[in-house]
């Protein structure tokens, strides 16, 4: 097969998009198969506390499958005899696929080495092993519990800066591989051993040496992302610079990964040997802030010319879209931003803002939106829209 090398940014916007998922029509009531098909995709859904619409990883799927039951996720999740997932730290916290717990040894090793974690857990982890071991024991003895029911170790101030002794031990563990997630409780993470919550065929499976572990991670990455610069490739699963740099010719020399030219590009880019090259792409999708296809800002730039922060840590009388604003794709095309809450006290999906993009005028983009936002508040239970008055009629509400 001939791969081309020379592409344009309108394919390589494509190629993007099909290796995410988008080229595909959402089903006709997805199904844990479907659930399954998507997390084999993208490998790993990021993982974050806010709540003000949603979590974080229920998301991406709605954005590809439309309405779905979140249990399927659940199960997947954390069910001790149907659970395909493991969390650890992929692309930050994340639900990643079961198959690749190997390929992150590497780096909870480094994680019980100090290396890789940040700097006050580091610290923590050298000066207090006694206490660590006691923790690891309890948990041990006492079978799957949370941060607050350690008989040892005080009590969390609330913020991560504020943790406790016990959920500092706890969080070491984590890193290192010693205790992982069991479930959760609301959102609140519960610790167990590995041999308890995780099959024993994965825990079983040999552990890969690290530059091998590494350059499957890459592959992987590549396979989720279509085309993608170093930078991209290296952010998806967080390899580190110097580990990039080393595995990346091994992958091209080895014909797993095409170097390519992209139209306005500049840099080295490298496109899946395997990518989907579609002619077009027809999605319609409300994107979170934690959506592969716009993790990497500079991507997301490159890509739909559509520049993207989340303002949810900046002061709200400088927020210039509002706290919690996810990017609308129509087509294949990034045409604006929503800033969204669910309020289920009053049953209502808030949209605080709508903002299209400069070269979209609000009638080209308001038929679609409206399906959109009709369909999450049927996903969330949510029995109206609020959206501002100047949208109202636009949106048919």
């Amino acid at each position: 097969m001939t791969v081309r090398t020379k592409l344009s940014l309108a394919q390589a916007r494509r190629i993007a998009l099909a290796a995410q998922g988008f080229h595909e029509a959402r089903p006709e009531g997805a199904n844990a198969r479907h659930v399954k098909r998507l997390l084999k995709r993208s490998h790993l859904l990021q993982i974050d506390s806010v709540n003000v619409l949603v979590r974080a990883h229920y998301m991406p799927l709605f954005s590809r499958l439309g309405t779905y039951d979140r249990d399927l996720l659940e199960k997947l999740a954390y069910h001790r005899r149907k659970r395909e997932t493991f969390e650890y730290w992929g692309h930050e916290a994340s639900l990643i696929s079961l198959d690749l717990h190997p390929q992150f040894r590497w780096r909870m090793a480094r994680a019980a080495r100090g290396e890789g974690i940040y700097g006050g857990l580091a610290r923590f982890g050298r000066e207090k092993r006694g206490f660590i071991e006691e923790v690891r024991r309890e948990i041990q003895a006492r079978g799957p519990i949370g941060a607050g029911d350690l008989s040892i170790g005080g009590k969390s101030q609330g913020a991560w800066w504020g943790w406790s002794d016990g959920k500092r031990a706890l969080e070491w563990l984590f890193w290192a591989g010693e205790v992982t997630t069991a479930t959760r409780r609301g959102f609140e993470r519960i610790y167990d051993l590995p041999e308890r919550a995780l099959p024993s065929d994965v825990l079983n499976t040999a552990t890969p040496a690290e530059d091998e572990a590494q350059r499957e991670l890459l592959r992987r990455s590549i396979r989720a992302l279509g085309i993608a610069s170093e930078r991209c490739l290296r952010d998806y699963f967080r390899l580190e610079a110097q580990d990039a740099k080393a595995r990346i010719p091994e992958l091209v020399e080895a014909g797993d990964l095409v170097p390519v030219t992209v139209e306005s590009w500049n840099g080295p880019v490298y496109l899946d040997p395997q990518a989907r090259f579609p002619r077009r792409i027809e999605a319609r999708s409300l994107v979170s802030p934690f959506d592969p296809i716009v993790w990497e800002r500079t991507r997301t730039e490159r890509l739909f010319d559509f520049r993207y922060r989340i303002e949810i840590y900046t002061p709200a009388e400088k927020r210039e879209f509002g706290y919690y604003c996810l990017p609308f794709l129509l087509g294949e095309r990034i045409v604006g931003r929503l800033d969204l809450k669910a309020d289920r006290s009053r049953g209502a999906l808030v949209v605080h803002s709508i903002h299209p993009e400069a070269s979209i005028a609000p009638e080209e983009i308001a038929p679609a939106l409206s399906e959109e936002l009709r369909l999450m508040a049927e996903w969330l239970g949510l029995t109206r829209i609020d959206a501002p008055k100047a949208w109202r009629g636009r949106l048919g509400l």
